[in-house]
């Protein structure tokens, strides 16, 4: 696979200005497909931060081919939103090579957030996981 890199001069700490590839972060992203390694990622992630596979969290929302993100609350979009950031932070951070070190990424950025949601349950007293959906929701309410 070939990295797609522009040249640009940046100052360096002694104050000149050396030639450096800076990749086209944009173009890569775009090229990116949702893939099976993706979704196991996904998988990882979720399970590690609410106890649940994404199969498993939209059979206990009781949603059929609807999206998940799409009917959770708030404080579960948060928490998945903290899981991934941190997962992207650390990634950033520790440059991943291969599948078994995205996943070890995965987990570390999802344990942050799992962490976070427990914290948070401990204060309320009850699960921040809910069964509530769009649907239920609009019901709740009207």
């Amino acid at each position: 696979m070939l990295t797609n890199c522009q040249q640009l001069k940046l100052k360096a700490a002694d104050g000149k200005k050396y030639l450096t590839d800076v990749a086209d972060t944009e173009q890569i992203l775009r090229l990116m497909q949702p893939s099976e390694e993706y979704a196991k990622l996904t998988d990882l992630m979720s399970k590690t931060w609410s106890g649940m596979t994404t199969r498993e969290y939209k059979k206990f929302k009781d949603l059929k081919k609807e999206n998940l993100r799409d009917n959770v609350t708030n404080t579960e979009l948060v928490l998945n939103m903290l899981a991934e950031v941190a997962a992207t932070d650390i990634s950033i951070e520790w440059q991943p090579t291969g599948f078994d070190e995205s996943a070890k990424i995965a987990k570390e950025g999802a344990t942050t957030a799992k962490v976070a949601r427990k914290q948070l349950e401990k204060s309320l007293k009850k699960s921040t996981v809910s069964s509530v959906n769009a649907k239920l929701f609009y019901i709740l309410n009207e």
